[in-house]
């Protein structure tokens, strides 16, 4: 079946399988895609699966969308086409690629103030940074815990308050936020990827943890 691989500056978030004949995209949970952020409409986009022909439709979203770097009202998918919705980009894997060359990639960012489900991968291969890495909480019903960075991608956070994502590098690893505000250090960070130093403190959602690199 084709799959969508959704990420956001470069940090894998979620995979779809496209497994029905319409797919709904938009920020109300009762999309099939549910992507949080007020960049996207209510009801932004629609994806309607004929045979093995995949075509995506804008739904007359505020901000538009996007097939590679092109607005786009309806457009048919080809593989590796790239969908671009606010600061999210959609990769689509068509149904033979998908099976080839799709990866295991977080499904859902867990309800745990530090979930320990993760992302396992992104698209393009990475060589892990060297050493042993863990995220520490400080703070809150979780203090003490830790959370090895053992995947490429790990999820922290809290759906809803705050989530961000550290992914392991081949230079090391960086932080970038998914969804909520992130304090690294005492400063808000912005939207691009952050390196990690050993002993940075980050707060998500009045949660405060360290990042720890041996």
């Amino acid at each position: 079946m084709p799959k969508l691989i959704v990420s956001i500056d470069g940090v894998v978030i979620k995979e779809v399988t496209l497994a029905k004949d319409r797919t709904t995209l938009g920020r109300r949970p009762y999309n099939d895609i549910v992507i949080d952020n007020l960049a996207i409409s209510g009801e932004h986009a629609v994806l309607h699966m004929i045979g093995s022909d995949v075509y995506l439709e804008d739904l007359n979203s505020t901000n538009g969308t996007y097939i590679n770097a092109r607005a786009i009202k309806k457009q048919a998918l080809e593989h590796n086409d790239v969908i671009e919705v606010g600061k999210y980009k959609i990769r689509y894997l068509a149904t033979s690629a998908a099976s080839e060359h799709a990866m295991p990639v977080r499904t859902a960012v867990a309800s745990a103030p530090i979930p320990l489900s993760t992302a396992p991968t992104e698209i393009a291969p990475l060589v892990p940074a060297s050493g042993i890495a863990v995220i520490r909480v400080l703070s809150g019903a979780g203090a003490g815990r830790e959370l090895s960075l053992q995947k490429v991608v790990t999820t922290i956070g809290k759906p809803g308050v705050a989530v961000a994502a550290v992914t392991r590098r081949l230079q090391g690893y960086v932080v970038a936020p998914i969804d909520g505000g992130t304090v690294l250090n005492g400063e808000p960070l912005g939207t691009d990827a952050v390196a990690l130093q050993d002993g940075d403190v980050l707060e998500l959602g009045g949660t405060r943890m360290q990042f720890v690199h041996t």
